[in-house]
């Protein structure tokens, strides 16, 4: 047998078996792995010297736990974005960086970088992969462009009009639940939460035509949504969470893993009864009666949508769609909403002086409802809901990972590899009051101008 000389390791003549082979090429690999990552990390970790971070919590863990999903965790998040400007780094463990961009200036490279320099980092979004799949929120490339193609008629005017009688209904119920819980005595209420179950109802009859009357009992689709959501954000805290085999071991993994198929096996439900649906009527027959109800949901835009090769969506890409807009609509719309009427609340003239445009619009009218083309004749109010989501958007933050270095406008680098994710930081509640006070002030005098108010 061959003999395999090892003298460099301090070794003598060694008989060179295929399996020593094997094991020293595995090693040699192994090895070269780990020189090349110990060498882009602290390569990486040269080009973040110039970006500040706060003080760690652990010397183990880093900032993990610093930030948390609650009030408290947002007034540290503000301090920080005060401290540090234009951005800084945090670390999740001893080897996980996160660069938080806070500044328009710095952020401009990255938001106008093509997809393919820095496509969203699917370790954040890969979280939501299960429960809404390659929807629009996490797909990328072709499939994106192809459904963004096809979804496009679902936002066409004539069909968003005749939701406005679905809004109208959804929101004199919680109006309704509102006066009721005052009556008996509730002096407080969490806006968000029951915002949330107005948009949650109102987006159930828009996508799937389902009453599910999840304002006034409970629902079981709608509990599932919401612990998804809850679940998600708690992971994105738990570093060691992040692969899917630990996670799925814990309790938390499997409430998760039960939900995503609660939820998925109601959109599977709603999506075969169409299908049957379909081929009895056809197409002209489905479009004519749904003329009668006078809505078309999205569901129904799916089902009918065509690429340009007349191809349609599978059953899997209508579920992912839908069970994306029904993630992204009912959380945003209920963040938006909600601190809208924060900011009216705490600027009773400027509450008062939308009542009275509302009410003049609304004047001898019966019913007394908004229809759609009243949403042009409420410039103040618009103006209002306009500048409240500037100071408080309901997704303030992005997640990107850079496929080769980002040269920033003052010459730093963010390395290739690196996730940074561009924030838009909510300003502090003194910001916030002077903010809206000054800005709205200008937007009326724009109007007046005959200027547009962004």
């Amino acid at each position: 047998m061959p003999q395999l000389s090892l003298s460099w390791l301090g070794l003598g003549p060694v008989a060179a078996s295929p399996w020593l082979l094997l094991l020293l090429v595995g090693a040699s690999w192994l090895l070269a792995r780990v020189l090349a990552w110990t060498y882009t990390f602290y390569d990486n970790c040269r080009h973040l010297r110039c970006f500040p971070q706060p003080p760690k919590q652990n010397w183990f863990w880093g900032h993990q736990g610093l930030v948390t999903p609650t009030e408290e965790g947002m007034k540290t998040l503000t301090q920080l974005v005060t401290t540090y400007p234009q951005g800084f780094k945090l670390w999740l463990g001893p080897t996980f960086p996160l660069l938080i961009l806070c500044h328009p200036d710095i952020i401009r490279p990255i938001t106008s970088a093509s997809a393919a320099v820095a496509p969203k980092d699917m370790i954040f979004y890969g979280f939501l992969k299960p429960w809404l799949g390659d929807g629009l929120l996490l797909s990328g490339g072709d499939k994106w462009s192809r459904h963004r193609r096809m979804l496009t008629p679902a936002f066409h005017f004539n069909i968003l009009k005749p939701y406005m009688k679905i809004f109208n209904k959804s929101v004199n119920i919680m109006h309704d639940k509102w006066q009721r819980l005052a009556s008996e005595g509730s002096t407080r209420l969490d806006m968000f939460e029951h915002v949330s179950l107005m948009t949650l109802d109102s987006l159930q009859k828009c996508v799937f035509s389902f009453e599910s009357n999840c304002q006034e009992k409970p629902s079981e689709y709608i509990a599932a949504i919401l612990e998804l959501s809850a679940f998600v954000e708690k992971r994105n805290q738990q570093i060691l969470l992040h692969t899917d085999f630990l996670y799925y071991l814990t309790p938390d993994g499997q409430r998760f893993r039960r939900a995503c198929h609660l939820v998925h096996d109601f959109t599977d439900a709603v999506i075969q009864e169409r299908r049957r649906t379909l081929p009895t009527q056809g197409i002209d027959d489905f479009l004519k009666n749904k003329g009668k109800s006078k809505t078309l949901d999205f569901i129904d835009v799916l089902l009918l949508s065509k690429d340009e090769d007349g191809k349609e969506l599978s059953d899997e890409d209508i579920r992912a769609e839908a069970d994306t807009f029904m993630f992204e609509g009912h959380d945003t719309t209920a963040s938006g909403l909600s601190w809208v009427l924060y900011h009216l609340a705490k600027h009773p003239e400027y509450q008062e002086q939308c009542r009275q445009e509302v009410q003049e619009l609304l004047k001898d009218r019966e019913p007394i409802e908004i229809e759609w083309d009243d949403l042009a004749q409420l410039p103040f109010l618009t103006m209002c809901i306009k500048e409240s989501l500037r100071l408080h958007p309901p997704v303030p933050v992005i997640s990107r990972c850079c496929t080769q270095d980002i040269v920033l406008p003052d010459g730093r680098v963010i390395p290739k590899g690196l996730r940074p994710l561009p924030f838009r930081p909510r300003e502090h509640q003194g910001e916030v009051t002077s903010g809206f006070y000054s800005l709205l002030g200008r937007a009326q005098k724009l109007h007046r101008a005959g200027v547009r108010h962004g």
